[in-house]
C-alpha cells in the first residue's frame, strides 16, 4: 500500500537532471544529474525526490542505467543484508533471479563472497543468472527446487531466501532453508494466507520476514543509502550493475507492464520520457 500522502501515479525510481531544489536542499543544485528513490510519480516528465534518497549518477553510467539503481539496490540490500544478514560463505536462494531485484541480489551476494542459487523459468534466464555469478540456476518448471538446493549446498540449505512469489512457496521454502535461516518476502503474491505449521518454523529456528521499501520510514531509507554508499557504490559498474531488458517510451508503459506480467523480461524494463 502507498504511504500516506503519496501520489497514485506509479514509478518508484527515476533518473534525470535536477530542474529545481527546495530551500533546505544542500547536496544538489539545478543541472545535477541524479537518480532517486521516490514514493511514486516516476511515470512523468517531472518528479519530486527527497535529497536523502537521491544519488549522484555514478561515473560511467548514463541516465538509462542509473534509473535502474535506486529501488533494486535498496530493496535487495535491505532484505538480503540488513534483514537476512547474509555473510561471506553463506548460501542465498533467490526466487526470480532474472528479475531486476533478483539480478542485483545475485551480484551483491557475489560481491560479499556469498554463494547463490536461483530459480528461473527457462533456459535463457538460467544462462543469464549463471553469467551473473550464481552457482546454480534451477528451472522450477522442470525441477524440484528443494531437492536441487539440498544437492547444490551439500544438504546445508539456503541461509537466506529472497522470495518474490508470495505465499505459494511457504512450506517448500522452509524445507529448503538452512538452520537459523531467514526467509525475506518482497511480495504478497495473490494475497492468500501464509500457511505453514508453526512447528516447521520452530524446527528450523527460522525467521520469516516481510518488507515494503516504499512504506519504510525515511530514517530506514537513509540508513540503507548510507550502507550502500559505504559498501556498494565504489563497486558499481565493474561488479554491480543493473541489467537492461527493454527501453520503452513513456507512452508505452502498458506494454512494459504486459511484458513484466508475462514474465518475459530478463532484468529491468525502463520507461523513457525524452530521447
Amino acid at each position: 500500500f502507498p504511504p500516506k500522502g503519496a501520489t497514485d501515479i506509479p514509478g518508484l525510481e527515476v533518473s534525470g537532471e535536477v530542474a529545481a531544489v527546495g530551500g533546505n536542499v544542500t547536496r544538489f543544485k539545478p543541472g545535477d544529474k541524479v537518480c532517486a528513490l521516490v514514493n511514486g510519480g516516476g511515470y512523468a516528465e517531472y518528479c519530486i525526490a527527497l535529497q536523502e534518497v537521491t544519488f549522484p549518477i555514478p561515473a560511467g553510467y548514463d541516465m538509462k542505467l542509473a534509473a535502474g539503481l535506486p529501488e533494486a539496490l535498496m530493496t535487495a540490500w535491505m532484505n538480503v543484508f540488513m534483514i537476512g544478514n547474509l555473510k561471506a560463505g553463506q548460501w542465498l536462494l533467490v526466487h526470480g533471479g532474472s528479475s531486476g531485484v533478483g539480478s542485483i541480489a545475485i551480484q551483491l551476494a557475489h560481491l560479499v563472497g556469498a554463494k547463490v542459487v536461483t530459480t528461473v523459468g527457462n533456459a535463457a534466464k538460467r544462462d543469464f543468472c549463471l553469467k551473473l555469478g550464481a552457482q546454480a540456476a534451477i528451472n522450477y518448471r522442470e525441477q524440484d527446487f528443494v531437492a536441487e538446493v539440498a544437492k547444490v549446498t551439500n544438504g546445508h540449505g539456503a541461509d537466506v531466501i529472497l522470495d518474490m512469489a508470495g505465499t505459494q512457496y511457504a512450506k517448500r521454502n522452509l524445507e529448503a532453508l538452512a538452520m537459523d535461516g531467514v526467509i525475506a518476502h518482497l511480495s504478497a503474491g495473490d494475497g492468500s494466507d501464509y500457511a505453514v505449521p508453526l512447528s516447521a518454523i520452530m524446527g528450523k529456528r527460522a525467521r520469516v520476514s516481510g518488507s515494503q521499501l516504499r512504506a519504510s520510514s525515511l530514517p530506514t531509507k537513509v540508513e540503507i543509502v548510507r550502507q550502500l554508499n559505504d559498501r556498494v557504490w565504489p563497486h558499481l559498474g565493474p561488479k554491480v550493475t543493473p541489467c537492461i531488458d527493454t527501453v520503452l517510451p513513456l507512452a508505452r508503459a502498458c506494454d512494459g507492464h504486459a511484458r513484466m506480467e508475462g514474465s518475459e523480461h530478463i532484468g529491468k524494463i525502463f520507461l523513457q520520457c525524452h530521447s
